[in-house]
């Protein structure tokens, strides 16, 4: 029997229940309501919009820096991948982009990769590791430090991130560390016949499937997926960098997200795994200001000061 819904949910898990599963019928129309978010920025960030040139690609990204940063001072930077299934979502994340930037006084860089059905496997990795060299290549005269580098992203970000941070390893480009918001990381939980197809709030396993075979072009679960594209269907997880994975106990990947933090620590790899009692996908931003989000983000918060050799800040 799943574990209760956490309390600070309250009713919201009763109109969460009529809100229809992302499918590809409906893909377009989800599309347009996402990038009619509000900006949220928190006080004492500010944002550039540029386009990155780089290994033949020009990836549109938006940049979030404290208020007070010189132009040239090159701060800690997080990599960051919205979330959005891998169908949909915008890169102007910016309650939480701002909100990380600010607490940290680092670089936010948030990519706008391309998303599945028009661009699959390996597109958007592609984008993210363009980006990510420019930053290595030239990102010191535009005040971001490379030395200094972590991804992170949440959802479909997450897995993104995952999936990042091993080609950028494997391309022997150092990250500090991943951090993995409730991450997308296994196709194959489609598949599974112990999980109906709509037990899960927010996102569930018709959705899953959604954004899963659009991204891979292929089924879902099936042998046929591309080498690469789906970071808990790859072999060997030693050399990956420290890695803070977050979920809740009804969150559609709690599995998924569980196994996959403990075989990176079977192969060695410093590993977090905060688990939160009864909350559902998307948690934190349901509840942007209860106990359990202020906790989640305080987790996240001291991880990236740790393996970005942040002073500690309140």
């Amino acid at each position: 029997m799943p574990p209760a819904y956490h309390p600070e949910l309250k009713r919201r898990t009763l109109l969460l229940r009529l809100l229809p599963a992302t499918t590809t019928r409906n893909l377009s129309f989800r599309r347009r309501m996402m990038s009619r978010e509000p900006s949220r920025l928190v006080e004492g960030v500010t944002t550039d919009d540029l386009v990155v040139d780089h290994d033949g690609l020009r990836v549109p990204v938006r940049t979030y820096r404290p208020a007070g940063s010189a132009a040239d001072e090159r701060l800690a930077t997080l990599l960051w991948l919205h979330g959005g299934g891998l169908v949909m979502g915008t890169h102007r994340d910016d309650q939480q982009c701002s909100r990380l930037a600010a607490a940290h006084g680092i670089a936010v860089v948030s990519v706008d990769y391309r998303l599945a059905p028009e661009d699959p496997f390996p597109a958007a990795t592609d984008d993210i590791v363009a980006v990510a060299r420019w930053l290595v290549d030239d990102g010191a005269s535009r005040g971001f430090d490379a030395a200094r580098l972590a991804v992170g992203g949440q959802s479909a970000g997450g897995g993104l991130a995952a999936s990042a941070a091993a080609r950028l390893a494997d391309g022997g480009i150092d990250v500090r560390g991943q951090l993995l918001v409730y991450p997308m990381l296994d196709d194959r939980t489609v598949v599974r016949a112990d999980i109906g197809r709509k037990d899960h709030l927010v996102w569930n396993n018709t959705s899953n499937e959604t954004g899963w075979t659009a991204y891979l072009g292929v089924p879902a679960g099936s042998g046929d997926v591309p080498h690469g594209a789906v970071p808990a269907r790859r072999g060997d997880l030693s050399g990956l960098p420290p890695a803070w994975i977050g979920v809740g106990t009804r969150d559609l990947f709690h599995d998924e997200d569980v196994a996959y933090a403990q075989r990176l620590i079977d192969a060695g790899v410093e590993c977090e795994l905060d688990i939160v009692d009864g909350m559902i996908h998307g948690f934190d931003m349901l509840v942007p200001r209860g106990e359990a989000t202020r906790a989640f983000h305080a987790s996240q918060d001291a991880f990236l000061r740790s393996v970005l050799g942040l002073d500690s800040r309140p």
